[in-house]
């Protein structure tokens, strides 16, 4: 009995390629979908150095792994030329999130850029980016403890705000429902909050609008 099935039509029906969330499966099981992904494009979450160690050599020399974001990039995968969103986030503690969103966008071919360190508890840092993260047409705002850049930035910039909660924190902050409630309560009209460290989900969204925005602006 075949444990999966991969669905390859997924990026012509939607425009989001193939992913597999790593994190609940077996080396096994992980191995098996890399030999019937063959040569195919292939986009792995969750894929931490010591589940990567425990597969196959010949799977292991085939992936592009970056350990911070715990992702891997399987087939040819060329580096990324169209334009991205904006990724800002509080604090350094919330990289591999963030990473794991840039990482998603660059396996679809849109670039990002990263503004960080630039959490609320010294305004004067985003403030001085601000005026760059506007010119992006769509803002991936990450941050854990209180959340409360999710409200700022999102009553700064006209772009669409897709915020990551990140379970980063102590005390009734820790696991990042905090952070989550501070999204979703937000008094900054329009936001769009994705689940908690879920880098991949706010990149997906954020691919869906660009894509949309792009074949709005196609001729004809």
């Amino acid at each position: 009995m075949t444990e999966f099935e991969l669905d390859w039509q997924r990026e012509a029906r939607i425009g989001i390629p193939e992913a597999v969330l790593c994190g609940s499966k077996s080396p096994a099981q992980i191995d098996a979908i890399l030999d019937a992904a063959d040569d195919r494009r292939l986009l792995l979450t969750r894929l931490d150095a010591d589940k990567l160690s425990r597969l196959a050599a010949r799977h292991r020399a085939a992936l592009d792994h970056d350990p911070l974001s715990a992702t891997a990039f399987h087939g040819a995968v060329e580096a990324p030329t169209l334009p991205g969103p904006c990724i800002v986030c509080a604090g350094t503690s919330d990289m591999p999130v963030v990473r794991e969103a840039a990482r998603t966008l660059a396996f679809s071919g849109r670039c990002s850029t990263v503004v960080a360190d630039v959490g609320v508890a010294g305004l004067w840092r985003l403030m001085r980016r601000i005026d760059e993260i506007r010119a992006f047409p769509v803002v991936i705002a990450v941050a854990g403890m209180e959340g409360a850049l999710f409200s700022v930035i999102a009553g700064l910039v006209a772009a669409p705000v897709i915020a990551v909660p990140v379970s980063v924190g102590y005390g009734v902050a820790t696991g990042g429902t905090t952070a989550l409630h501070s999204a979703l309560a937000s008094c900054a009209t329009g936001i769009t909050a994705v689940n908690i460290d879920n880098g991949f989900g706010a990149a997906c969204a954020a691919l869906r609008i660009l894509n949309r925005m792009a074949a709005s602006d196609a001729p004809g």
